[in-house]
């Protein structure tokens, strides 16, 4: 039987950087594999650009359909693993200028399918890498 559950979440964060430092960090290739973590990762970055990593059984693929320079970033991606297409999503990236730092606001909105992964998960997993997010940040400061 096949199984379907949607999930929205909301993480926030508070970077001590400006907003165009934390925007630079998703845009630009290098600086984004190396927070990330994926073993192997291609980006496109603009409206219409994708996004592609790795890591072992795992792919995810996104498109960016929206891009406003440090304030906004919108993409959809797809999940898929070993067992096939696991999660599809909305994920909505919003850059607040917060004193001489920047109040990061990511809201994802996810169908996750046949129990390949769970909300929490994701959630999780998307937390830890808006952490490892702010290491490099705190480190190319």
């Amino acid at each position: 039987m096949t199984e379907v559950k949607h999930s929205t979440f909301t993480l926030e964060r508070q970077y001590p950087v400006p907003p165009a430092r934390v925007f630079a960090a998703w845009a630009d290739p290098a600086a984004k594999a190396s927070w990330f973590g994926a073993a192997d990762h291609e980006l496109d970055f603009r409206v219409g650009g994708h996004e592609t990593n790795r890591a072992g059984e795992l792919a995810f693929t996104a498109e960016y359909h929206d891009i406003v320079d440090a304030e906004r970033i919108v993409y959809s991606g797809a999940l898929s693993g070993p067992a096939g297409l696991a999660t599809v999503s909305v994920t909505t990236v919003e850059l607040v200028p917060d004193g001489a730092g920047t109040r990061l606001v990511l809201t994802e909105q996810g169908t996750f399918l046949d129990g390949h992964e769970e909300p929490a998960w994701r959630e999780q997993g998307t937390g830890d890498w808006l952490d490892k997010l702010g290491a490099h940040l705190g480190a190319h400061a």
